[in-house]
């Protein structure tokens, strides 16, 4: 079965990684809550700029692509078959989740967007953004909540 896009990265990387990603979140967290507004405020600027890792993985492939076509063209045609293997490793990925590249960039501390999010979330909630979400209408009720997600 095909790991939900959420899931995937980190169904297929090592446990002890996942609990490092999560053990510097929680970190991140307290050190900023404890810095003060400012450095919340500072500090979900930056998340706002973090590369996730299926972005940091696409600038990965297309880097290696096209390096790889460059020297197919110019050296020798034999460097075509980089593109076929980084294309089909970017599919693999697509659809599962796992590519080589992948432990590397984990373990490097990159993380998903969900992971990202997780932790905008809980600087925002510490700054107060979700107190206003409450009009008297179910409709009025989510558009306060979707505005105060957003920021």
């Amino acid at each position: 079965m095909i790991p939900t896009t959420a899931q995937r990265v980190p169904e297929h990387t090592a446990d002890h990684v996942n609990q490092q990603i999560r053990e510097q979140t929680r970190r991140n967290v307290e050190r900023v809550a404890a810095q003060g507004p400012a450095a919340i405020d500072r500090r979900v600027r930056e998340l706002d700029a973090e590369w996730d890792v299926e972005r940091t993985l696409e600038a990965n492939a297309a880097t290696i692509t096209a390096v790889g076509s460059g020297l197919a063209l110019l050296v020798d045609r034999r460097f075509a078959l980089v593109p076929l293997v980084v294309g089909s490793f970017l599919l693999q990925h697509a659809v599962q989740g796992w590519c080589p590249p992948l432990p590397v960039f984990r373990r490097m501390g990159v993380r998903t967007q969900t992971e990202i999010d997780a932790e905008r979330a809980a600087l925002k909630a510490l700054r107060g953004d979700f107190r206003d979400v409450g009009g008297s209408s179910p409709r009025e009720r989510a558009a306060d909540a979707l505005a105060a997600a957003r920021g």
